[in-house]
């Protein structure tokens, strides 16, 4: 049964280098397997995003792909929206739920799925892996959240992983990655990244699960709107490539946001932000096993840069 609101939840998508430690209490071993077995599960369907696309894009424009992964995605969270809908936000919270809406959904996704078309599926995955980085950098600079020299120095080791990853050679055979398609994947992260700061105090208030549920019900109206207009979608496509967008909005949207705010109403955030770097892992592995990508040395070794930095800026933290 929903409860509207819920506070205190965090967003399942904040990558957030200081996540507050929040007011969960600290599961006993035996009831804390379930909730860590729903974040890692959350993230590895996150992380499966960029494949599925992969396959649509075989039939698929980039604005079909975008537009049918959030009608099925939507449809899940529906019922969350309809039980608790926005109406009773003041005129800034609504302003700010708009904003965040637009950039968060129809720029983001688009931005980030014209990348993937013209780049491969481990590229972008890994460079999925910059947002805890950007988001802490940003909050240091705008929210004033302080950091350690070092810390300063990881922010530019990933920069440097994601310099290496877009300006890599080109591997001798399989799928081919391009600097105009990592870049774009990469824009993709600031729009992520001014979503998340400017949800960060509506999620504290309202609840993490009601406030994705608004945000992605406003945000695919938006979205189809603009398509509609722009790019009319169709609607003949092959039973495989309906499976695989409808795998993205099921899966990759409704069920691992379900799951994720599940398993964070049992783990402190603290401890659950570390799971968010399944995603970029767990699409970099399908990308090479099941795609046949390559990285390459320099592409390998700008994804470590990545992914330790990510790991550090989401690892617990001390109260």
């Amino acid at each position: 049964m929903l409860h509207c609101p819920v506070m205190g939840q965090q967003h399942p998508s904040l990558p957030i280098s200081h996540l507050k430690r929040d007011s969960v209490s600290e599961p006993t071993s035996s009831n804390r397997a379930w909730p860590i077995a729903s974040l890692a599960l959350a993230g590895c369907f996150w992380g499966t995003g960029f494949l599925f696309g992969k396959i649509t894009f075989a039939e698929m424009t980039v604005s079909e792909n975008v537009g049918y992964r959030f009608i099925f995605g939507s449809l899940g969270l529906a019922p969350i929206f309809w039980k608790c809908p926005p109406a009773g936000l003041g005129r800034r919270a609504l302003g700010l739920l708009l904003v965040a809406s637009i950039i968060g959904v129809p720029v983001q996704f688009l931005l980030q799925y014209k990348g993937l078309e013209a780049t491969t599926v481990s590229h972008a995955s890994l460079i999925v892996g910059t947002l805890p980085i950007l988001v802490a950098l940003s909050s240091s600079l705008l929210l004033k959240e302080k950091l350690k020299a070092f810390e300063y120095g990881l922010m530019v080791a990933s920069a440097c992983g994601a310099v290496l990853i877009a300006t890599a050679k080109k591997v001798l055979a399989g799928p081919q990655p391009t600097t105009k398609g990592d870049l774009l994947v990469f824009l993709s992260m600031f729009a992520a990244m001014v979503m998340v700061l400017l949800s960060k105090h509506l999620m504290t208030e309202y609840g993490a699960l009601q406030f994705t549920a608004w945000m992605i019900g406003i945000g695919t109206v938006i979205l189809l709107a603009w398509i509609e207009a722009t790019h009319p979608m169709r609607f003949h496509f092959s039973f495989h490539v309906w499976l695989a967008v409808i795998a993205q909005g099921i899966l990759c949207t409704t069920a691992a946001f379900l799951l994720w705010n599940w398993g964070l109403a049992r783990v402190p955030a603290a401890h659950a932000a570390i799971f968010l770097n399944l995603e970029p892992l767990v699409g970099t592995l399908l990308g090479v096993i099941i795609l046949n990508e390559s990285l390459g040395a320099l592409g390998i070794l700008g994804g470590a840069l990545i992914l330790i930095s990510a790991a550090y800026f989401s690892r617990p933290r001390a109260a």
